[in-house]
């Protein structure tokens, strides 16, 4: 995953030398031809690297500087947003992979280039994944794998009850129906923990 990350830094190193220069935003077509068709044939570190998370980081990059020159133009309703950030090497890590670039066994999922690797589910899929993004953070706690699925919505039943909610100090809630809901109390409930250390 560090390939990536190194991929990484090459890619936007570019992008913003390009933008601080005045010239214009290259094309995801355009960075795929520099950055993974030719640099392929020089950076031999390139090759020990699936394709898929390599053009997803590409195509990222694209949204990225779109959704920056049309906030600059006034074509996004929502807040301005900020050019691209320059990623660095020892910032978390997140590969995607999309399509029928993996495949999710009962405990293990298989990346290409990688192998397989071993899961524990925190739940089940409610259907078939569009994408998996693994994630790694700097503290090299173990990676979280990400699962982008479709599901439908199902609308609450309609009813006509209602309830007022009045917030305290030393009761965090009470409700209008009487009851009462205690503040959490993290740091009390914790001291002794906190005196180990």
């Amino acid at each position: 995953m560090v390939v990536v990350d190194t991929f990484g830094i090459v890619r936007d190193s570019h992008c913003n030398q390009l933008y601080s220069n005045g010239q214009r935003k290259p094309s995801y077509v355009d960075l795929t031809k520099q950055f993974i068709t030719q640099a392929k044939q020089e950076l031999t570190w390139l090759k020990e690297v699936a394709s898929t998370p390599l053009q997803q980081s590409l195509k990222d990059l694209d949204k990225a500087y779109k959704n920056f020159f049309d906030s600059c133009k006034g074509k996004r309703k929502s807040i301005k947003v900020k050019p691209p950030k320059f990623k660095l090497r020892k910032s978390r890590q997140t590969p995607r992979f999309v399509g029928e670039n993996y495949k999710i066994g009962a405990d293990k999922i298989y990346l290409p280039k990688v192998g397989k690797i071993k899961i524990v589910w925190s739940r089940e899929l409610p259907s078939e994944p569009t994408s998996l993004t693994i994630i790694k953070d700097s503290a090299n706690r173990p990676s979280i794998a990400s699962f982008v699925v479709d599901t439908k919505s199902e609308p609450l039943a309609k009813t006509d009850n209602s309830i007022g909610i009045d917030l305290g100090i030393s009761t965090f809630a009470t409700l209008s129906n009487g009851d009462k809901i205690n503040a959490p109390k993290p740091l009390k409930n914790n001291l002794k923990k906190l005196a180990k250390f």
